[in-house]
């Protein structure tokens, strides 16, 4: 009986059952609301205004809603520096910087006319409460991700911006804090700025190099995993040290992170996954625990104080995302989505008026009571939902336009698309590299899954064999499920592993064959080996051989070689598209090295269907000039060699040393080579078939300075 009554006690202390209850509803709350067509997360902050100590009391608002909800904002800014197109970013920066300073600046101003004329506050605690205004959370930054919106201008925009926001509250709070405290004076200011000067130097300029050293020695998933979250949180908390909100920290570590975590990646997966699934909403719930109801229906003045609060917040939101979204002739609906992701208050607002609570104006006076922490509390939960919806609808919207929008050439490029990648795994060493390339290489429209081959030696068959094929398979299936990517596994008995891959790859119409590069473990080995020689000579589709010297997501630039008349080859869009997918994965820039003609040709096409990737054009005139290209790499570069086979157009006789010259110009570079698909029929984009079609003039001849100044250091 006594134990049933602890049991019973309310609110529940005990973890167990704590934890329970807060899984129940981060699982039935999204499906009781979807019945209801409203956005999850409203139902995530709703389901915690009623199990709070303010409604139903189940649970008390304990150190562990403090703890993971502390981590779930976190995780939110950190989604969203890492999903950032950083192209885009760049591309919009002048218009994000332009709508913080709006998003700002009319909060501001609205919130101290508010708190001065219509509450009576005085003038420190206005100015406080202006700054609430002013700040914003990306709380509805979820439902972005969940309609696959996050590279939206409107989105990237609306980020800067909550950045710009938030640093400007931030910085005018201090000043505020330092007055009232009597430490505000320039010393104050000085010590300030060189502790934010530091920071951004070592968030920017040492993080970076941790990561990638981190990255390039440590490939379990589990460890990179831990590293990733240990990233955030070092950055979130040194922030803090320097007199900033953690979130803040944690936007900047993701904007570090971008660039070393693939979003096909199985690292980006896991993120996502327990982001979503579990410290993002216990920050939700912990949000809707702090809210407290009772006074608006006891206390005349609650009501007024919470209803001018979030008519003023909500309004000046508004306005400003109307008049940027004026200013820089955007569509409705995306001014509807820049007011949605900026008009919700919640950690830096709460943050906010916790300090005012703390600090006094007289001894023993706060600056701010109780009762304006009940009502700012109730404008974050009515900013989450006025938040919450308006990006709903936008992102409805949106997704639809660009559906429409893109239809006709989704059409083309998914229906003409016969991609289907077969992958012969038989060196576990090789396997992580082979299906990380597939991973961003796949076109993830088509949702189709790879092929994994493994290969017995039909002489031997003992145990031994058999158990490394099912651990080869086995690993190559957990990398794929890690990526969330569909998955075949084959395996082959045959006594020649050449005609058995092609076998396999006539018999599944695989579009092309990615392979690893041959391991020469004897002086007299070729550099390519036998297996894949014998695939270049007795097949006709698309061929990728890889070599990677780094993991892929350290790789910081794609540098590629293109002969002559290669765009005459069937498969030449095919694999412009493999490499370019990859580019737009990891974020990285591309040099094409080309004729002129080849070039524009290239150009034209990127820019087209690969908007975001940045690329530049070098005139590579001859391919004598090929080794000179080593003057232009770098370790962290991945080289990409378009080759031909024996009889094709774009076949030239200097093709016959490429192997001895990448073993001795570049043995120590990560390096891909490609032989494209010759198969009559299979060119996959119709749209670009044309090599005239384009004859604009690019690119500048650097490769030319490179090859003067080689040929004096031979002189």
């Amino acid at each position: 009986m006594d134990v049933i009554s602890t049991y019973l006690h309310l609110p529940i202390t005990d973890p167990t059952w704590i934890f329970f209850l807060v899984l129940c509803v981060i699982l039935f709350a999204p499906m009781i609301f979807s019945k209801l067509h409203i956005p999850h997360l409203i139902g995530m902050i709703l389901a915690g205004v009623l199990i709070g100590e303010n409604g139903l009391n189940l649970l008390a608002r304990d150190a562990s809603f403090e703890l993971f909800g502390k981590v779930g904002i976190y995780f939110i800014m950190f989604l969203a520096g890492l999903e950032m197109d950083l192209q885009n970013l760049k591309q919009n920066r002048v218009k994000g910087f332009t709508f913080g300073f709006i998003t700002t600046v009319i909060p501001f101003v609205l919130g101290f006319i508010a708190g001065f004329y219509f509450l009576h506050y005085s003038i420190a605690a206005s100015l406080l409460l202006a700054c609430i205004f002013a700040s914003h959370t990306l709380v509805a930054y979820p439902i972005v991700g969940r309609y696959g919106l996050s590279k939206s201008p409107a989105v990237t925009i609306s980020v800067a911006a909550t950045m710009v926001a938030l640093l400007s509250a931030l910085l005018f709070l201090a000043g505020i804090a330092g007055t009232l405290k009597g430490t505000g004076d320039i010393w104050f200011w000085c010590l300030f700025l060189l502790k934010f000067v530091v920071y951004i130097f070592g968030v920017f300029f040492l993080l970076p190099k941790l990561i990638r050293v981190f990255f390039r020695k440590f490939s379990d998933p589990v460890i990179q995993f831990t590293f990733t979250l240990a990233i955030v949180l070092l950055s979130a908390a040194t922030a803090e040290l320097c007199g900033l909100e953690g979130i803040f920290g944690a936007f900047l570590s993701g904007l570090v992170l971008n660039r070393f975590v693939p979003n096909s990646s199985p690292l980006m997966n896991r993120i996502e996954f327990v982001g979503n699934a579990l410290f993002i909403p216990y920050f939700l719930i912990g949000v809707g625990m702090l809210v407290n109801v009772e006074p608006m229906f006891h206390e005349g003045k609650a009501a007024v104080v919470v209803a001018i609060m979030v008519i003023a917040g909500t309004l000046s939101k508004y306005i400003a995302a109307y008049i940027s979204r004026k200013m820089f002739h955007m569509t409705r609906t995306e001014g509807v989505m820049m007011f949605g992701l900026t008009e919700a208050h919640a950690a830096g607002a709460l943050a906010m008026v916790m300090v005012g609570v703390n600090l006094e104006v007289a001894p023993g006076v706060p600056l701010m009571n109780n009762a304006v922490l009940d009502g700012v509390v109730m404008m974050i939960l009515i900013s989450c939902i006025i938040s919450s919806l308006a990006t709903d609808q936008a992102a409805k919207k949106m997704k639809v336009a660009n559906e429409g929008t893109n239809k006709k050439v989704r059409r083309d490029s998914t229906s003409r698309d016969d991609e289907k990648i077969l992958i012969p795994i038989n060196e576990p060493s090789n396997i992580g590299t082979l299906m990380s390339t597939a991973f961003m290489m796949r076109n993830q429209q088509l949702k189709r899954g790879l092929i994994c081959l493994n290969i017995i030696n039909d002489a031997d068959l003992s145990d031994k064999t058999q158990a490394h094929s099912r651990e080869c398979l086995e690993m190559a299936t957990q990398l794929a499920l890690a990526a969330d990517v569909p998955v075949q596994t084959q395996t082959r008995l045959a006594v020649n592993f050449v005609t058995a891959t092609i076998h396999a790859l006539r018999e599944n119409d695989a579009s092309e064959l990615l392979i690893g590069l041959h391991r020469q473990r004897h002086k007299g080995d070729s550099f390519l080996g036998q297996f894949a020689q014998g695939l270049i000579d007795g097949m006709s589709r698309q061929l990728i051989i890889v070599n990677m010297n780094i993991p892929a997501n350290t790789i910081r630039k794609i540098v590629v070689a293109v002969p002559e008349k290669a765009e005459y080859e069937k498969g030449f869009y095919r694999w412009i598209n493999r490499i370019a997918r990859m580019a737009e994965d990891l974020g990285c820039p591309m040099d094409f090295y080309a004729t002129e003609t080849t070039g524009n040709l290239i150009m034209h096409y990127m820019r087209d269907r690969h908007k975001s990737v940045r690329d530049d054009y070098e005139i590579l005139d001859s391919w004598n000039d090929f080794p000179a290209l080593r003057h232009e790499l770098h370790p962290d570069h991945l080289l990409v060699v378009v080759t031909a086979r024996r009889g094709s157009i774009s076949y030239q006789k200097s093709f016959a040393k490429l192997p001895y010259q990448l073993q001795t110009d570049f043995a120590q570079q990560s390096l891909m080579l490609i032989y494209p698909d010759q198969q009559e029929g299979s060119n996959e984009i119709h749209a670009f078939t044309d090599p005239h079609r384009y004859n604009t003039a690019t690119g500048t001849t650097r490769i030319g300075r490179w090859l003067s100044k080689w040929i004096g250091e031979m002189g």
